[in-house]
Order: structure tokens, then sequence, then C-alpha cells
């Protein structure tokens, strides 16, 4: 008898992120029982310990963000999946793009993973708790802060979360960030942008500075202290029945100054390790998986929250989790793809602490928009990282 071929992944620590990967996993070694693919979730120390291009010398299988594809390109560490898939299945990806999500992975003419997983920040409330006190759903950003002062709101303002919703609020001044070398974006663009975020910040709950999307959502399904939040990247498991003791109800964002905002675009991709022993079969599991028969039924089935079209169009796949994604789907389709040169993560990594520091506990916000610079010359000054071996 043969020995088994043994895949090893590794993916992030929610359900969201994990629990369809292993429903798959078990399936896929039904079907092919020679095969044996085993997932481990990623802790924060590992994402300090071993940075994604170290993992690919230990795994076959890698969840990825897509600003990590700067990196893929420099070190060629996962495969460019076009010179392994068809161009018919490429070309069904790229049609049935969530939003800009199967566009995010690819770089310097190469796509570097298939996006599994479809994400953005977006609205979320507490039905049960508004129709009780007669509260609309917010609409307008002026909406969105006359409940934030009656401490109604909940919002992540981790240093991550905070950089992205400023680069929203860039956006809703009139200027997108990162147009040129030398800053991250103009001082009136960027100036107006803090002004907003401090106006918004300042009435919440302080200890939202120490939430991520996830304890947002757990916050606000456990208890019925919060009943709003304006942006958080969502989570479909949590507008599902029976995953948590209250629901939550997705929506798209508020307007601001009559023109809906646009969130930065998160969600997951699925790259193979340059360095598998077993590429065909990598491969294999992963075209499958991302495939729109598998994305729009057992992956949605089982937690996740596809990154295929025909998943989000679904009528079965809407009826599971109280039409997240025909609700927020406008929203994905007006995200904000961020930078992904061989470098940015430094910037990402750095960048949202002095915004933290100044909604938190005050100061110049012209001090802020020097530290963003600074940092952002950081890292476009950093060499090229070196491919594992």
């Amino acid at each position: 008898m043969k020995e088994k071929i043994i895949l090893k992944g590794i993916t992030w620590g929610h359900s969201r992120g994990i629990t369809p990967l292993l429903a798959y996993a078990q399936r896929f070694s039904e079907l092919y029982p020679q095969v044996d693919v085993q997932w481990k979730k990623r802790t924060l120390q590992e994402f300090a310990d071993f940075p994604i291009e170290q993992l690919t010398a230990h795994y076959d299988l890698l969840i990825i963000d897509h600003p990590w594809v700067g990196c893929a390109a420099a070190t060629n560490c996962v495969l460019p999946l076009e010179r392994y898939l068809s161009e018919a299945y490429l070309k069904d990806q790229q049609k049935n793009s969530v939003g800009g999500s199967h566009q995010s992975y690819r770089y310097n003419g190469h796509q570097w993973a298939l996006a599994i997983d479809a994400a953005t920040p977006v609205a979320s409330y507490r039905t049960d708790l508004l129709q009780k006190h007669r509260v609309a759903v917010p609409t307008t950003w002026e909406e969105v802060l006359a409940l934030a002062k009656d401490g109604k709101v909940a919002v992540p303002a981790i240093p991550i979360d905070l950089l992205m919703n400023f680069y929203t609020f860039c956006l809703a001044h009139g200027k997108e960030p990162f147009q040129n070398d030398e800053e991250v974006i103009d001082s009136e663009t960027g100036l107006q942008a803090l002004h907003s975020m401090q106006e918004f910040y300042s009435l919440v709950n302080k200890k939202m500075f120490g939430y991520n999307p996830i304890a947002v959502a757990e916050a606000m399904t456990k208890g019925d202290e919060f009943w709003y939040c304006p942006f958080a990247y969502g989570y479909s498991n949590y507008s599902r029945k029976g995953y948590a003791k209250h629901r939550l109800q997705y929506t798209d964002v508020v307007s601001f100054n009559g023109e809906k905002l646009r969130t930065t675009v998160g969600g997951t991709g699925l790259a193979v390790s340059a360095y598998s022993q077993h590429k065909e079969w990598a491969l294999r599991f992963a075209k499958e998986l991302v495939s729109p028969e598998v994305q729009a039924t057992f992956y949605v089935q089982h937690g996740g929250q596809p990154g295929h079209l025909s998943a989000w169009k679904d009528e079965a796949a809407n009826q599971l989790c109280s039409n997240y994604f025909t609700n927020v789907l406008p929203a994905m389709e007006r995200g904000y793809i961020r930078p992904r040169y061989n470098g940015y993560l430094h910037f990402q990594d750095a960048a949202g602490h002095p915004i933290r520091r100044f909604l938190w506990h005050g100061g110049q916000p012209a001090n802020v928009l020097k530290d963003l610079n600074r940092i952002y010359q950081q890292s476009l000054s950093l060499q090229p990282a070196k491919a594992a071996v």
C-alpha cells in the first residue's frame, strides 16, 4: 500500500477562515483517498515570527492577504497560477470576481492566488434593538454621529482598522491615497480625513480602541449595549441562525456628503507554495475549492464567505445568512484596493499606530501626516525580500 500524500495548509483562526477548509479537506480525502489535507490555524505570534514567504517552505497551501503579492512577485515563493491553471478557469474567476477580489491577487503580470474569500468593511446592526427603540437604520454620516453620541455605536479601532478607515475618509474627501512616491495623501485631504475621524471616534466607547472586527461582532451579538456599527469587515457567520446569541443584519455603508463611502477591500486568497513536493495535488485542491460549484454550495454551507460571485448571487447561499451577500455586494463593488508593492506591509504594520494615538489621546493632526509620510518612505526604500529556501 502506497504511503499517503500529505498536503499541509495554513490559514487564520476564525470559523470563517478554518471551518470550510477543514470540511473540504475531509471531502477531498473521500474523493481522493490517497491524499490527506491538513490545515493549521495561524496565531498572531506566528504572523510576527514567520512571515508568509518563510511559511512557504513548510506549507503547500497558504491563505494570504492580497497586499502580500508584491513580496510574492519579488521572491517567487508561491506559484504564478496562470502557468498551471487553464485560461478558461482564470477567465471565469476574473469574470466572477466579487468587486476587485480576484484582480487584487494579480501583480506584475502574474496571478499569485485565487480569491477564496471576499470582504470589505460594511455596516451591521441589531434589528431587534433598533426596532425596540424605534430607531431607523442610519443612511447618512450625520445619523451615524447622532447614534454614536447616544453611546450605541461599536466600531473596530485597533491600528490596522483605523488605517483602513483613514483610506476611506481620504476617498470621502475626494482624493485616493498613494498617488505619488512623496506622500501618502496631500495635506489638505489628509487633515480633512483625520478631522472627520476624530469627530466620530471621540464619541465611541474607549474600549473600541482594543477591538478588531471580530470583537465588535462578538460584543454586538452577546449583549445589548451596542446597536449599530458603521464599518467593520463583514462576517456572514454572525448573520446566520445559531452562530451567535443574537444575529447581526449587514448592509451597505452610509453616505458621506451625498456619496456612499468607499471601504478598503480585504478577504483572502489561496496560494500554492513553489516549494511544495506535491504541486499537482495542491493545485487540484485549490482549483476545486475555488470553483463556482463548490464556492456556491459546500464552501458557503460550511461557514465560508466565498470569493466567487456566483455564490454571492445564489439564493440558497443568501438564505443561510439573512441576505448578507446581496446586501453588501454594492460595497464590495466600490471597494478600494490597497497598494501591493513589496514593502507596503511595513507601512501597513506601522502606520495605524500614529492614527490611533491621535484619535485616542489627541495631538496635532499635521504630525500624524508627517509620521505617515516617514513610514511610507521607509516602506519604499526596503530591499526586496529574499526567497524562502
